[in-house]
C-alpha cells in the first residue's frame, strides 16, 4: 500500500464545488471516478480543502492509498487522460503513509482577481470578478492592514459554516497590487472559514467604493457581526493558488 499526493488545478465553471454532493458534478466526484477505473474499486481521495461552486485552483493538493505499483509520471499521464479538460493533475508524488493534505498544510494562499474598468471581459467573465466603478485603493490597503493578524474572523464567516466553536485565524499577509485595469488579492493565512476570502474581498470592494468605511474592519472584530461588514464577492474570481507544508 502507498500513499500517493496529487497537485492539481482546475477551472471551476462547470463544477459544484469540490466535495461529493449528490447528483451534482464536483471535483472529487471526477477524481474518485478516474480513480475507480484504474482501480475497479471506490478509491477516496482526501484534499487541503473545499472550493465553492465557482472557485478555481491553481494548487489544489490531494492524496490517497492505493495498491497500484505506479511510477509518478505515469500516475500524473494515467491520470490527466482519465479526467476532463477542466482538471489536470500537475504532479504525483509517493509520499510517507502518515502524510495528510489537509492536516499537514501549514499555509495556504488564494487569490482574488477584479477587472476595474467602465466594460466586462466577455472571455474571461467566468474567472474575474467585474467592478466597473472607481475604487479608492489606498482605503482598500489601509483596510486590508487591520485584517493581517490573529483574530476572532466569526464576522468574516458564512452562515452556513460548517466549522464549530473556536473561529480564530492568522492572516499572515494580504498582498493587493493594482495592474493597469486588474487588481490582485493575494491572501496568506493558516485556515480559512467558509466564504472568509470573499467577505474579505467583497468588504475591501465596498470599502474602496466608499459604501463602508475603513472602521467596519475594527468593529467587525469587536463585534464579531457578519452585518457590519461588507458583500460576499462572487466565487468565479476566486482561485486556490498555493498550498504549503513543511
Amino acid at each position: 500500500m502507498e500513499r500517493i499526493m496529487l497537485r492539481i488545478e482546475y477551472e471551476g465553471t462547470e463544477f459544484e464545488g469540490y466535495q461529493v454532493q449528490k447528483e451534482k458534478r464536483t471535483v472529487q466526484l471526477v477524481i474518485e471516478k478516474a480513480l475507480k477505473k484504474m482501480h475497479k474499486h471506490i478509491v477516496q481521495v482526501y484534499s487541503s480543502g473545499r472550493t465553492d461552486s465557482g472557485v478555481h485552483a491553481l494548487d489544489q493538493v490531494l492524496h490517497f492509498d492505493t495498491t497500484l505499483e505506479l511510477d509518478e509520471t505515469t500516475w500524473q499521464h494515467a491520470l490527466t487522460t482519465l479526467l476532463p479538460r477542466d482538471i489536470r493533475v500537475k504532479s504525483a508524488h509517493k509520499v510517507d503513509p502518515n502524510f495528510h493534505a489537509r492536516k499537514n498544510a501549514t499555509t495556504k494562499t488564494y487569490r482574488y482577481i477584479v477587472l476595474n474598468r467602465k466594460t466586462h471581459d466577455l472571455f474571461r467573465r467566468n474567472l474575474e470578478w467585474h467592478v466597473p466603478q472607481h475604487l479608492l485603493i489606498d482605503k482598500m490597503k489601509e483596510a486590508a492592514s487591520q485584517i493581517v493578524g490573529t483574530h476572532d474572523f466569526t464576522a468574516f464567516a458564512a452562515s452556513k459554516t460548517n466549522v464549530k466553536g473556536d473561529k480564530t485565524r492568522t492572516i499572515f499577509e494580504i498582498n493587493l497590487v493594482q495592474d493597469d485595469d486588474y487588481i490582485y488579492f493575494d491572501i496568506t493565512g493558516d485556515g480559512f472559514l467558509t466564504h472568509m476570502v470573499r467577505i474579505i474581498v467583497g468588504t475591501l470592494i465596498d470599502i474602496g467604493l466608499g459604501k463602508k468605511e475603513v472602521s467596519c474592519i475594527k468593529k467587525a472584530f469587536e463585534t464579531l457581526d457578519r452585518r457590519v461588514l461588507g458583500i460576499t464577492a462572487p466565487g468565479h474570481g476566486l482561485y486556490l493558488k498555493q498550498v504549503n507544508y513543511d
